[in-house]
């Protein structure tokens, strides 16, 4: 059996490898697993976040909202009042600290493509998660009857050879 280590596109022998070696590679499996899927639910956090942001925009800056009383975050347990001034202009976050003015239109525009780029670095990390899985699957499987193997003995005949 052999299973593709899908960063370099090696191949591995998995029926020529020892318990302990077979022990090690399903830990580097769990181990990528544990963080593709920690990345996978902050991507979709953030894809959240931005529809929120989407949704904020569409249905909280009107011509009617000009003057309403609003609380500005500083931080993120910070909020300070503010009146709203300009419907047709807001400031974006654009990461790492750097705030933008937009017009509400663009700013809408801009959290779209975000969006939708998330939606895309979902979809090939949900690929290789699967893909990863598979590959744990199969080591489990060849683990699972190595110590079959090893627990029969070699004096037993019922046992099926490897191959």
């Amino acid at each position: 059996m052999a299973a593709n280590s899908s960063e370099k596109g090696q191949t591995v022998d998995l029926g020529a490898l020892s318990v302990q070696q077979l022990s090690q590679v399903k830990k580097q499996l769990d181990d990528e697993l544990e963080h593709l899927t920690n990345s996978f639910t902050k991507l979709r956090a953030a894809q959240a976040k931005f529809r929120e942001c989407i949704n904020s925009l569409n249905k909280g800056i009107t011509s009617s909202t000009k003057g309403a009383n609003i609380l500005v975050p500083l931080t993120t347990s910070l909020y300070v009042p503010g009146r709203i001034a300009d419907t047709d202009k807001v400031i974006v976050d654009v990461g790492t600290g750097f705030y933008v003015e937009k017009k509400t239109k663009d700013a809408v525009e801009f959290y779209t493509s975000k969006v939708d780029e998330l939606g895309t670095n979902l979809k090939d990390l949900e690929a290789i998660v699967q893909q990863k899985s598979n590959n744990l699957r199969v080591v489990e499987e060849v683990l699972r009857q190595k110590m079959i193997s090893n627990t029969a003995g070699p004096g037993s005949s019922d046992t099926a050879p490897m191959s």
